[in-house]
């Protein structure tokens, strides 16, 4: 029995289309610089900006946040890290949550793993500068601008 050439045409571009679009549907990598300033007594509250570098691109970003528990003090901290999961640059923005514990007098390090609502995860480490003491529940949000 032979499969007509029409229909064997059809069936590999379905192939070619099919791979195609899984290949784009793909996740990837990208690389983030966030600068996080932080303050609060008892109720915190942290904002900044930062570069999220995808696929050759550089996407600015801004970050804000509430924090609630211990908290005292203010910081600024530089996270450099890397970002996974993501399928496009705007999968980098959403809400990441974390529990955390920390001293900072002076200068300290800092690193930090998080995951929004879209899958993203970012992996962060840098330096802290400032007074900070905390053992507190935060929230992060990460837009594009």
């Amino acid at each position: 029995m032979q499969v007509p050439t029409m229909f064997r045409g059809v069936v590999v571009a379905l192939i070619i289309l099919f791979g195609a679009g899984l290949n784009q549907a793909r996740a990837d990598d990208g690389s983030i610089v966030l600068t996080v300033y932080k303050a609060g007594w008892i109720i915190g509250g942290s904002g900044g900006h930062g570069t999220l570098t995808f696929r050759g691109k550089h996407y600015p970003l801004s970050v804000g946040g509430l924090d609630y528990g211990l908290i005292f003090g203010g910081s600024k901290s530089v996270l450099r890290g890397r970002v996974s999961n993501i399928s496009r640059a705007s999968d980098v923005a959403g809400v990441y949550g974390a529990a955390g514990a920390g001293l900072a007098v002076g200068r300290g390090v800092r690193a930090i793993v998080l995951a929004n609502q879209k899958g993203a995860v970012l992996e962060l480490s840098g330096r802290q500068v400032g007074l900070m003491a905390n053992a507190d529940l935060s929230g992060l949000a990460i837009t594009m601008k």
